[in-house]
């Protein structure tokens, strides 16, 4: 996938917005204040990092190579991606949106609410 592609998939999730507060070398994709993805935009392939159940993440991990512990992040609960095709489009996509669901889940109910009426 192509960095605008991916820019695009993920700021079409409700609430999002685009971020480099970590440097100009991540784009870094919250909802609500909350981080859900982070681009590594500069790195040919692109890699990916996002949010995922535990078990899941595991499971990915053995699936495919290109799916490794997040890096420099919580290990357990994030999964940086490699781009570099060996991973279905439609798979890949899915990962993102499960990372966007469970940091909406995380949300307050208030915030829920508020993302709701965007």
């Amino acid at each position: 996938m192509e960095l605008e592609a991916l820019r695009v998939y993920l700021l079409a999730k409700k609430g999002t917005t685009e971020e480099r507060p970590f440097g100009p070398q991540a784009l870094v994709y919250k909802v609500m204040g909350k981080m859900f993805a982070l681009v590594a935009w500069q790195e040919e392939p692109l890699d990916i990092s996002l949010k995922c159940d535990p078990d899941e993440a595991l499971f990915l991990r053995d699936m495919y190579t290109a799916v490794r512990p997040g890096y420099h992040m919580n290990k357990k609960h994030w999964n940086t991606v490699t781009l570099d095709g060996s991973i279905p489009q439609k798979e890949l996509l899915r990962m993102i949106d499960d990372s966007y669901t469970l940091v909406v889940k995380g949300l307050t109910k208030a915030q829920r609410q508020k993302l709701t009426t965007m």
